[in-house]
């Protein structure tokens, strides 16, 4: 028991929760404006759809793969809701409609990395730019503001009597099923055997095409939940929607401790780098930074979690192998301190 309290407190899990507490108390000591609701909901909703890209992008990593088109699916996907409401639509028109782009974008990726065999890093590459090209193509540049105020108020408002924004809750009831599914579920112990080690998860009857096929489609169609927010939010659908925010989903997912070699990470982790990403983008706003400077520091922040991942990893396996070979020498002296009986 008190080893795995031991292990639980050295934890990179731990480490997170430790760092972003004593942030939010910095940040709420530093600025009475911090604990605002009207910084809470700006905060909380500036997270909202790279939240949602977070949650599958976890999963692809885990299994040593890669999606970084998440942000030009989520792009697309509103551009092509867009059309659907400017052409008439209902609401549940246009979500049918951008559900059914990412599902066809991730199928894509996933056909081409899961099927083909190709490097996920270059065919996300050719297809984030892909993806963000076409929607430029069906638009011309042009956003189409015609957008129901539905959609509107449910991008810019506060859940009624609270803090918190309706764009956040797409993720928090996503959330939790993501992190059951890892954690808890049986998919969740194929996904952790196939990024430890394709080969051996296939001799154990794991279907690594299929289990990565279907993480492509579901990234997909998680992204274009994340178009639908981003619409609201702006009150219009453009081709430029959610430019840039795979920075945000992927240094989220590295600093929540997912390894970038697979098989390791837990959605926990990962929710906490979150909490601590909007954290600092919220103190870093509040002091006037403007958004390149934002995307430096989380720049940096990826850098150096990755560094110190290292670190840790590198340090914990130095300190199995000294404690392997301190127990080889304590059991080879006391082997040859046993007195050996002489011959009567």
């Amino acid at each position: 028991m008190i080893t795995t309290l031991r292990s639980r407190l050295g934890s990179w899990e731990t480490i997170l929760a430790i760092l972003t507490i004593v942030l939010l108390v910095v940040a709420a000591t530093g600025n009475d404006n911090f604990w605002t609701a009207f910084n809470i909901q700006a905060s909380v909703s500036t997270m909202a759809e790279k939240a949602l890209m977070v949650l599958p992008l976890a999963l692809l990593i885990i299994v040593r793969e890669i999606d970084i088109s998440v942000a030009s699916m989520a792009g697309l996907s509103a551009v092509t809701a867009g059309i659907a409401l400017d052409q008439g639509g209902s609401i549940p028109a246009a979500i049918g409609v951008a559900l059914i782009t990412g599902l066809v974008c991730g199928a894509i990726n996933g056909f081409f990395v899961a099927i083909l065999g190709l490097p996920s890093l270059v065919v996300t590459l050719g297809t984030l730019a892909l993806y963000r090209g076409m929607g430029y193509v069906l638009l011309g540049g042009t956003p189409i503001s015609n957008i129901p105020a539905e959609l509107i108020s449910f991008g810019n408002d506060a859940v009624p009597g609270t803090f918190i924004p309706w764009d956040i809750l797409p993720f928090l009831l996503l959330a939790p099923f993501f992190a059951i599914a890892l954690q808890r579920m049986a998919i969740g112990r194929r996904i952790y055997a196939l990024g430890a080690g394709p080969e051996t998860a296939s001799y154990s009857g794991v279907n690594g095409i299929r289990i990565k096929f279907v993480l492509f489609v579901i990234t997909g169609v998680v992204c274009s939940i994340a178009g639908i927010v981003n619409i609201g939010k702006n009150s219009s659908a453009a081709p430029n929607a959610a430019f840039g925010f795979e920075l945000d989903a992927i240094t989220v997912v590295f600093l929540g401790g997912v390894s970038s070699l697979g098989g390791r990470g837990r959605m926990t982790g990962v929710y906490w780098a979150l909490l601590l990403i909007m954290t600092l983008r919220s103190i870093l706003q509040l002091q006037g930074a403007g958004g390149y400077t934002q995307n430096t520091a989380v720049g940096l922040l990826l850098i150096g979690s990755l560094l110190l991942t290292n670190i840790v990893t590198q340090a914990s396996r130095s300190l199995v192998m000294r404690r392997a070979k301190s127990a080889r020498l304590k059991e080879t002296n006391s082997d040859n301190s046993t007195p050996q009986s002489s011959p009567t």
